[in-house]
């Protein structure tokens, strides 16, 4: 339990430092605090797990390569996605003045193409092997973030579907391997653990990314500066992901 707290602490003041940090500014003494008090607590849960007999998150699982390739990836991907899901909600109806359920069906193509690009990502896996296929799908969709960089506000839903379109095949071609990479490099004992690990992680990822892209459109007078700056991060945090899993996925092959 203590160790329990000293994560969910620590993941609420990083989040609060960094929604404080578009609006205070990131030299803000408050915000300083934040990030510091962060450290603090998730340097207690590191050695509170490493201490624990029976650990809620085992750190020997991370000496597995791909494991912590794969972790890191989860987490920087939905960074990337529910940070941009909620910047572009805000625009589709602060900017462009759209109701919440015309601003729910923009998002449709965007989802709806995820389930079979998902049942297609196996067989390419097979082919291309799975941390390429990995780096393809984040790279893909870093491509629609930076082909979104053109949008301003009264931009037209036709001159952005296919740029959705793109984020979401990429995304539905990354989880299946993503998932079988993590499960596949540890032992068969421990894949609950390992997926409540990438699942932890990639919820983690979420809140960072809502917090991060929220404060970058929260003042009234910059969205689309915010927005535009969202989209750079986005297409930069998949660029790293792609990066790491094909040099590390190489690494871990030889």
């Amino acid at each position: 339990m203590p160790g329990q707290l000293a994560a969910i602490a620590a993941l609420g003041a990083l989040a609060g430092a960094i929604i404080e940090g578009g609006a205070s500014g990131w030299t803000s003494p408050l915000v300083l605090a934040g990030f510091a008090v962060s450290a603090v607590l998730a340097m207690l849960f590191v050695l509170q797990e490493r201490r624990a007999a029976q650990p809620m998150l085992p750190l020997t699982l991370f000496r597995h390569r791909l494991f912590a390739l794969t972790s890191l990836i989860g987490l920087l991907v939905n960074v990337a996605f529910y940070g941009l899901i909620f910047v572009l909600s805000l625009y589709f109806q602060r900017v462009n003045g759209w109701s919440a359920f015309a601003t729910g069906l923009a998002f449709l193509p965007m989802m709806g193409v995820v389930l079979p690009v998902n049942l297609a990502a196996p067989r390419i896996a097979e082919r291309i092997g799975a941390p390429l296929t990995i780096a393809l799908g984040a790279a893909v969709a870093a491509g629609g973030c930076l082909a979104l960089l053109t949008i301003a506000p009264g931009t037209s839903y036709s001159a952005i579907g296919l740029q959705l379109v793109a984020m979401g095949g990429g995304l539905g071609l990354l989880v299946p391997p993503l998932t079988s990479t993590l499960l596949g490099s540890v032992e068969k004992s421990r894949s609950g653990i390992a997926a409540g690990v990438l699942n932890a992680t990639r919820q983690t990822g979420s809140v960072l990314g809502v917090a991060l892209f929220g404060s970058l459109v929260g003042q009234s007078d910059a969205f689309m500066t915010g927005a535009h700056a969202s989209l750079v991060v986005s297409a930069l945090l998949l660029s790293v992901a792609a990066l790491v899993i094909w040099r590390g996925g190489a690494q871990a092959a030889s």
